[in-house]
């Protein structure tokens, strides 16, 4: 596989996750949450077994979009159904450990690679969604899109399951039912701004996500410790998902006391601080010329002075730890939490596909014109464009972004209605 093929391999699961999002959109109001997380292990499975049983490159193109489109709908969805199981004194928390999981699978991965060939990897792949499916058969559909099709008994069966036997189920409900519009959503309400006022927020996160060049940086980790002459790049990914697991799990576990907004800060400082450090290391020991003519060579050290290599070479190393564990802490996990907080309810499918699209459509094109933008812009142009927004990170924070930390789904609806 050249590096064009392995560009495209790495890339076209965005795509197939870009219109994931776009069907979980409408299956997340249709046949609820709870049916769209089983009905997602289709292409998942089926994608597996392309990819494991694939005699060229076309096959292996299309098992990742088959399981891209599974992701983009579970990117959706999950989101969707934690928020509105969940209490509002935890749901920082469990909507963050969504997260903590994929940095925690695509650590797994990265172990496993170490031993495993591809198609072996495949194959281990292929068991979580078989997992979630039979677990998702014994959980209850959220009392929310229950109250929102009608469905009264079933929602007080489903707190009863979610709070226990002593809870007030019938308080809670109603403070639900206060909330539920059932009339649909129409075209005109757009103008509304408790519609369309969350709608730019959420796709405004999105896209401020990945243009932090997170992706780009995460499935060229293995080149860029090569390049930075770290001894077995394979184990140096370990390494890297190791850090991010941890500092995920420390944003879940704080993420109820600190608040939203205050992690988002902390994350775009840090992620702005060691992108730019990154690119003074490129701008200090790349010669831009054999960069800029040869792009296929990305990170090469040939230029560096003799007898300081190694000694910079670990200033790249760390700079990337501090990025992956900035994005971890906050704009990692807080994103997705927030746009399952933020929509009204009867717009929640819909605003949040076209959230969900946003960031696989940003996650394709960072990832694919990755290589390109190392060529036009060199390799320290390129890690600067990111510091530069991350520092626009900080900012649409600290002006739009609402803070929804102790409060509920409906408190947050109304706050937007007001406003």
């Amino acid at each position: 596989m050249d590096s064009s093929q392995a560009s495209w391999f790495g890339s076209v699961v965005t795509l197939g996750a870009a219109a994931g999002g776009i069907l979980g959109g409408y299956l997340v109001d249709k046949v609820g949450r709870k049916l769209s997380l089983m009905l997602c292990s289709i292409p998942y499975v089926f994608g597996y077994i392309v990819i494991i049983s694939a005699q060229s490159v076309w096959m292996l193109y299309f098992g990742r979009t088959l399981t891209g489109l599974a992701s983009g709908i579970t990117s959706l969805v999950v989101p969707v159904y934690i928020s509105e199981v969940s209490h509002p004194k935890v749901r920082g928390m469990l909507g963050s450990c969504v997260q903590l999981m994929v940095v925690t699978g695509i650590l797994g991965a990265y172990i496993a690679g170490v031993t495993l060939k591809w198609r072996w990897l495949a194959v281990l792949c292929s068991f979580p969604s078989c997992i979630m499916l039979l677990f998702m058969s014994f959980m209850p559909e959220t009392p929310r899109f229950l109250l929102n099709q009608s469905k009264r008994s079933e929602a007080i069966a489903s707190l009863r399951f979610l709070r226990g036997p002593h809870a007030d189920h019938e308080w809670e409900c109603r403070q639900i039912e206060a909330g539920v519009q059932e009339e649909g959503l129409n075209l005109s309400e757009f103008k509304n701004p408790s519609i369309y006022r969350p709608l730019l927020i959420g796709v405004a996160l999105m896209f401020f996500q990945q243009v932090t060049g997170i992706n780009a940086v995460m499935f060229y980790a293995e080149t860029i410790f090569e390049d930075a002459n770290f001894k077995d790049s394979r184990m140096a990914s370990v390494v890297v998902g190791s850090i991010q697991v941890c500092f995920t799990a420390v944003a879940a576990l704080t993420i109820d006391k600190t608040g939203r907004k205050v992690l988002l800060y902390i994350s775009g400082i840090i992620m702005a601080l060691s992108t730019a450090l990154f690119g003074l290391y490129f701008k200090m020991v790349l010669s831009n010329r054999n960069n800029s003519s040869n792009p296929d060579t990305w990170f090469t050290l040939n230029s560096a002075s003799p007898g300081t290599e190694s000694g910079i070479s670990w200033l790249a190393v760390v700079s990337l730890g501090l990025f992956v564990a900035g994005f971890a802490l906050g704009w990692g996990p807080v994103p997705w939490l927030l746009i399952s907080e933020i929509f009204p309810l009867k717009a929640r499918g819909i605003l949040s596909g076209a959230c969900v699209l946003t960031n696989w459509v940003m996650a394709f094109l960072v990832t694919k014109e990755f290589h390109d933008f190392i060529g036009f812009l060199t390799s320290s142009g390129t890690f600067w464009l990111f510091s530069a927004f991350c520092c626009l990170n900080i900012a649409f924070t600290a002006f739009y972004v609402p803070e929804t930390k102790g409060r509920t789904l409906e408190q947050i609806e109304a706050y937007f209605r007001r406003s």
